[in-house]
């Protein structure tokens, strides 16, 4: 134990859990800051808005594996319960911080006084109240723990004071950190041998079988192992959008993305399928598109570290309860001991393989197309080749997303990571990327609408240093319009210019090429406007005649 105010505990604490970065926006915890910055382990980055600030924390958790930290005074806590609420539905180990309600001002008309509490409970994990100085550090522990364990996700914590006043007490306390939950995960439980045994059987056996993988095989850092038990099995893989980069585009047993956000090729290879096999996937609405693909009563596998995830959408043959990786290397270790092999499925896998044949020779001549304005396959086609070998593209929802799902191809070693659902993200998650990975290429795609939501936090990234390239398809539509919906007199790369940023601006396709590598070079913050065809709208996702989702 040691002597010291609460906001000493908090710098402290920081450093210990490896926080390089706090998001935030003022005013809370003042001295803490000041603490902070004596320290010097952790960089402060003021951003202009909770969400934004949420969508940066959000966006680095799952670039560092560690979670993110993000805060703000009490007349803010719903807004960045607001940016939470997508590292909520991504599973991202987000911790909010936010000031609170104090007992003399309460239920009196206060200024900027309201009952925030019960507003985190629907996108939370857990949501602590922090009365006391003295509950700080075991909340503060037990927020990281929540965070971390089993299925990832946000945990908030709200202290008493507007500006987290409780904190201001000095008291005795407890420094430790528990070094097993810096990072996630922080457990590997494995599934059942019965289990393992018996999920080899039905993926040996079957005729047409195909693995689904989603995002808990990102967290559990198991692509290798996805691949190998593929690769010795023979059964081709789709990845949900959360796991787009687990398999590279040039793998042979590789189908695309299935869902809603699709390629058409991965749901025709799903919808034939005699047996799927859900990897750290929650067999949501968009992965299945609307429960259609598979449809309901297909033999399913289910992996899964969360007991309650296993069969709530398909009733499984076979559920394994485990961390990914850790079941996984013991699926390959059964496999390798047992004598039997699995069935030749050499025209299932010609099947499959002739959907993706099919499917590029569709998309080729959009993606090579130089029509100006510019097609989105071609942004896609150009994204995909360009990007160095290890960079990370960060991808906004909706056309970003189905864009760079269907028409971009990824490559070994490189990383996607995808809004959960909330527009707007894509600009302030591909800054809290690059602050987890500052010498790594990390490149941001939105459309106009998507990057209008947070262009002010060009300032931040410029104030901060934070230099990613953000690349904007601008058609000035906001993707659900063919006229213009917002005023072509905007140029996005003359407010980079302004913002302390470095702006781009591209009219033709062979020109592309050249403003990413002078962005990637340039030694600051940078925005690459690409003027998009407005007209041009992206397929959604292909389901058997007859079907229909909800």
């Amino acid at each position: 134990m040691s002597k010291m105010t609460g906001h000493r505990y908090f710098a402290e604490a920081m450093k210990g859990y490896g926080v390089s970065h706090l998001f935030y926006v003022n005013t809370i915890i003042p001295p803490a800051m000041v603490e902070i910055g004596k320290l010097g382990a952790t960089k402060l980055v003021i951003a202009h808005g909770e969400k934004a600030a949420a969508y940066m924390a959000d966006g680095y958790a799952r670039a560092s594996n560690r979670p993110g930290v993000c805060l703000c005074q009490d007349i803010g806590s719903t807004n960045l319960a607001a940016g939470v609420r997508d590292a909520y539905m991504a599973g991202s180990p987000v911790i909010a911080i936010s000031g609170g309600q104090n007992d003399m001002p309460r239920y009196r008309h206060a200024y900027q006084n309201a009952e925030d509490h019960t507003a985190w409970a629907g996108v939370t994990k857990a949501n602590y109240s922090v009365d006391a100085a003295s509950r700080f550090p075991d909340l503060l522990r037990q927020a990281f723990r929540d965070a971390t364990s089993g299925a990832p996700g946000p945990v908030h914590l709200e202290l008493r004071g507007n500006a987290g006043q409780v904190l201001d007490k000095e008291g005795d306390y407890d420094t430790r950190v528990e070094d097993r939950f810096t990072r996630f995960p922080p457990f590997r439980p494995c599934a059942e041998d019965a289990d393992i045994k018996a999920a080899l059987k039905e993926l040996k056996e079957a005729a047409k079988p195909i693995i689904v993988v989603g995002g808990g095989a990102v967290k559990s850092l198991a692509g290798a192992e996805v691949v190998a038990l593929a690769d010795k099995l023979q059964v081709p893989i789709a990845t949900s959008l959360h796991a787009r980069a687990l398999v590279p585009d040039d793998h042979a047993l590789g189908v695309g993305v299935p869902g809603s956000y699709s390629r058409w090729c991965a749901n025709k290879a799903v919808a034939a399928a005699d047996l799927v096999f859900f990897i750290g996937s929650h067999t949501g609405g968009q992965v299945t598109n609307g429960w259609q693909i598979p449809k309901i009563g297909t033999r399913t596998i289910q992996l899964d570290i969360n007991p309650n995830e296993l069969g709530r959408n398909y009733p499984n043959a076979v559920s394994l309860c485990g961390d990914v990786k850790a079941t996984l290397t013991a699926m390959l270790a059964e496999f390798a001991r047992s004598a039997s092999a699995p069935t030749p499925r050499a025209e299932w896998l010609e099947q499959v393989r002739s959907y993706v044949a099919d499917y590029w020779a569709e998309s080729d001549p959009l993606r090579n197309s130089n029509d100006v304005p510019i097609r989105p396959e071609r942004m896609a086609k150009e994204l995909g080749e360009w990007m160095p070998s290890n960079a990370v593209l960060v991808v906004d929802t909706f056309h970003a997303a189905l864009w760079t799902a269907q028409m971009a191809k990824m490559k070994s070693g490189q990383r996607y990571i995808r809004c959960g659902g909330s527009l707007g993200w894509g600009f302030p998650g591909t800054l809290g990327v690059k602050a987890a990975l500052p010498d790594t290429p990390v490149i941001g795609f939105a459309g106009d609408a998507g990057f209008y939501y947070h262009m002010a936090e060009m300032e931040t990234a410029a104030r901060a240093g934070i230099n990613a390239v953000m690349v904007v398809n601008n058609n000035y539509s906001g993707g659900v319009a063919e006229a213009a919906m917002f005023q072509k007199e905007v140029n996005f790369a003359k407010v980079a210019d302004a913002m302390g940023c470095a702006g781009f601006r591209v009219e033709k396709p062979a020109d592309i090429r050249g403003a990413l590598d002078n962005a990637l070079a340039c030694g600051k913050p940078a925005i690459v406007e690409i003027i998009g065809n407005a007209s041009i709208r992206a397929k959604r996702g292909w389901a058997p005649a007859g079907i229909s989702g909800e």
